[in-house]
């Protein structure tokens, strides 16, 4: 097994070959960060009320759950570095056509585009990563796609701020230009260093093999591990694979249940990361906290301070999540984020408004609301944050990693577009109270959903893994 040979692994070039490939984790973070201070510019270029805007900023999440689902099928056909080239050029073109066109039509089309870009990065980082890692460190590895996402969604919030403070608000200009443009054009510098990237860095090996290639898949190998494990693992890889067809769709379906188990399994993990309503605080902190009465200022602090909260508790995950697995990381996680949303609830229950219509908060309940948000932020990306991405790029077994990858990504971003898309009708409609409820009972549903049907996958070779 690859982890009784760590030791002759060449760790640099696995390093280096992460830290490419979750560049991409970065570029998904900051395009799902940088919308955050962009509202008030979108709603006045655009004209958009609170549905447009939902339109708006939901039209990159029906991108991310297209490319999710096209990538994890295109993986398979062309190459796992093949399609995150392509999702890179994606990045780099949408973000110069949204911090520059005047066409709302056009801006959407854009959006749609970088996050077809965003939905392929979030499942190929994580499946390319865990088919080039030893087993014994995988989840840490893997783990660095969750640093990145939150590092590139912190760095999103301080260009934010900054060019916020150089306007004196996001729709004052900057070198001739309203600085909410700004805050998408930045995302062009990292998507040209992605898309350069990828140039130098090799294919996956299980790849290479299921596609006849076993003697590129060899040289890959021999760099990675030595040439004794190379030979020996080309074997394993190709024991693994079905003698009488490559990977296809259809090896996921089941009679009478529609999906295998553990594409079921997947799809919950999937699902309910969304179902606890993380990007709510990833999208519209900054209008959450508007709406909670305080000044666009305040409220891109108070996004910075939860971006480095977030990195902080990534890198917790990090440490731990080879040593007492994912499962355990995933519990804490729930029971965490049920209690810290269930005192949100309750902060944002007893809200009165003033005569504008903001909400307004007792002084007891602003700091319940602050500090919760911040220690649900905490619990999430130590635990299901990365842990979610990890267990799909690892947990799948060979002949349907690609396919199982797409759908449960088509189930991730459509759950996503779902919770964003109706957070502004229910926030302004039900309430923040109620809304935060929702969250409150799907972290509490998803403890029990774990504890039943998710099995441990650390440690394991991926092709120990089975369907």
């Amino acid at each position: 097994m690859l982890e009784d040979t760590r030791g002759s692994a060449n760790m640099a070039l696995i390093s280096a070959i992460v830290a490419v490939a979750t560049i991409g984790g970065l570029l998904f973070g900051y395009d799902s960060g940088a919308v955050n201070g962009t509202q008030a510019g979108l709603k006045e270029a655009f004209a958009l009320d609170d549905k447009g805007l939902g339109f708006t900023v939901g039209s990159l999440l029906i991108g991310c759950a297209v490319g999710a689902f096209l990538a994890g099928r295109l993986a398979d056909a062309l190459g796992r570095k093949r399609v995150m080239v392509i999702a890179a050029l994606l990045f780099l073109v949408g973000a110069i056509v949204q911090g520059e066109t005047a066409s709302h039509i056009l801006f959407v089309i854009a959006r749609f585009a970088g996050g077809v870009a965003v939905g392929a990065a979030s499942v190929l980082s994580p499946l390319y990563i865990s088919e080039v890692a030893p087993a014994k460190i995988r989840g840490r590895l893997t783990t660095v796609q969750q640093v990145m996402i939150i590092t590139g969604l912190t760095a999103a919030f301080l260009v934010n701020y900054f060019l916020a403070q150089a306007a004196g608000d996001s729709l004052g200009d900057v070198a001739g230009k309203p600085a909410w443009r700004w805050m998408y054009l930045a995302q062009a510098a990292p998507a040209a260093v992605f898309l350069v990237a990828l140039l130098f860095i090799p294919e996956s090996p299980r790849y290479l093999v299921n596609r006849g290639q076993d003697d590129e898949a060899r040289k890959v190998l021999t760099r990675l591990f030595g040439s004794d494990e190379a030979a020996r693992k080309v074997d394993e890889i190709r024991a693994s694979f079905a003698g009488d067809h490559r990977p296809r769709l259809s090896d996921v379906l089941a009679k009478g249940t529609i999906f295998r188990p553990i594409v079921w399994a997947g799809i919950l993990l999937a699902t309910f990361q969304q179902f606890v309503g993380i990007n709510v605080i990833f999208y519209y902190g900054e209008t959450l906290w508007r709406l909670a009465g305080v000044s666009e200022e305040v409220a891109l602090e108070r996004n910075i301070i939860s971006g480095l909260a977030s990195i902080a508790a990534v890198f917790a995950a990090l440490v731990l999540i080879d040593r007492i697995g994912r499962k355990p990381l995933l519990l804490i996680g729930s029971a965490g984020m049920a209690a810290t949303l269930g005192a949100m609830t309750w902060a944002f229950s007893g809200a009165g408004t003033d005569a504008a219509g903001n909400l307004l908060l007792s002084e007891s309940a602003g700091w319940t609301a602050l500090v919760a948000a911040n220690l649900y932020v905490i619990f999430f990306n130590f635990s299901w944050g990365p842990v979610m991405w990890v267990m799909l790029g690892e947990m799948f077994p060979n002949q349907m990693r690609g396919s199982a990858l797409a759908v449960a990504g088509l189930a991730q971003w459509g759950a996503n577009y779902a919770v964003v898309q109706t957070f502004p009708d229910m926030a302004s409609g039900l309430g923040l109270a109620p809304t935060y409820l929702f969250y409150t009972v799907s972290a509490a549903i998803s403890f029990f959903l774990v504890s039943k049907f998710i099995t441990e996958t650390k440690g394991k070779e991926l092709e120990e893994m089975v369907g």
